[in-house]
């Protein structure tokens, strides 16, 4: 049997998950844990760079294990765990930094953008963020990255730090790819048709997997809508074809073949269409979300998952450190 590729990628333990990350990024772990040795880590020493107070910390790293595991997520088939739970990345971290340079941190957008939000907390680690997002990677000598458009430029990044690493020691790392089973990523639109869903924009344009059902249905009731289209097979101005985008994620093909039938022979009505998509998303958030609450009611099944995840990361992490030690002449 040949080996699996292996993916790494990690979530950001900012808490509560919404539809965004679980169509955009979830879903492709859930199906990558099948075919390749998958490396799932959140990302806790990351949080520290914009996050410096840690008392949320363990709440929100208990949520987001519970919400990936609810959403189909299995510890025993991928490792989940905790980046701080790996002291080796702290150690590969050190030697990148080695061969990251100033000018190229400072060009980075996410840096940037920071540096914009919080001008009085611009620290090493923010100005190196990439470099430990890196170490996170090839820590594993991961192959394949699922990441979103956003982040390629960190990857790229990555890659010109291993390439460096294997020109001057020799060749430890693989240059890490992003990977998304060649599907375009799934982008969900906001409820108030302003772009994509997101944690931090507006709270009520985004359906979190923690949500109630009247919630719910309060913020799908609340998507902006028209008078509807005056002429036949018209085309869809941006904020209805969200609707319908929302409605394509969790609806039947007999629904969404209805009100697209309505919609093109301009008898559609908003209110109907809201309703159903809101019960639609009722059906697909509660499951999760009991699944997720009853997880939370048990610290000691969480505590084993993250030694599970963190047992088979260091073993994976002590393989590579010793390939790198070794490179590096730490050998005596």
């Amino acid at each position: 049997m040949s080996k699996k590729e292996i993916v790494m990628s990690g979530i950001r333990p900012t808490g509560f998950l919404h539809l965004g990350n679980y169509f955009g990024a979830i879903r492709n772990y859930v199906r990558m844990q099948d075919d390749f040795e998958c490396y799932f880590m959140v990302a806790d020493l990351h949080s520290l760079t914009t996050h410096p107070d840690t008392k949320e910390l363990k709440a929100n790293v208990h949520r987001v294990l519970a919400e990936n595991i609810a959403c189909g997520l299995d510890p025993e088939k991928a490792a989940l765990y905790c980046q701080s739970h790996v002291y080796e990345t702290s150690e590969l971290y050190l030697y990148l930094n080695m061969l990251a340079y100033k000018g190229e941190l400072e060009k980075t957008t996410t840096f940037k953008d920071k540096v914009r939000l919080q001008p009085e907390n611009v620290n090493a680690g923010l100005l190196t963020y990439p470099v430990l997002q890196t170490a996170d990677i090839v820590l594993h000598r991961a192959r394949y990255v699922p990441v979103g458009k956003d982040q390629e430029q960190h990857l790229e990044m990555a890659r010109n730090f291993v390439n460096r690493f294997n020109h001057r020691y020799g060749d430890v790392f693989p240059e890490p790819i992003a990977f998304n089973y060649n599907d375009e990523l799934v982008k969900v639109p906001s409820l108030d048709g302003s772009g994509k869903m997101s944690k931090s924009e507006n709270q009520l344009a985004t359906l979190y997997l923690a949500d109630d059902d009247e919630l719910i249905r309060k913020k799908v009731m609340k998507a902006k809508t028209d008078s509807g289209p005056i002429e036949p097979n018209s085309t869809k101005p941006d904020y209805i074809e969200n609707i319908f985008a929302l409605m394509k994620l969790v609806s039947s093909p007999d629904t969404i073949k209805k009100f697209e039938d309505d919609y093109n022979n301009c008898v559609i009505r908003y209110g109907d269409m809201k309703k159903q998509l809101a019960e639609d998303m009722v059906m697909f958030i509660t499951p999760v979300r009991e699944k997720t609450n009853s997880i939370l009611q048990d610290e000691v099944y969480l505590k084993k998952v993250m030694d599970l995840g963190a047992e088979k990361a260091r073993a994976s992490a002590k393989a590579t450190m010793q390939l790198v030690r070794e490179a590096m002449g730490f050998n005596y």
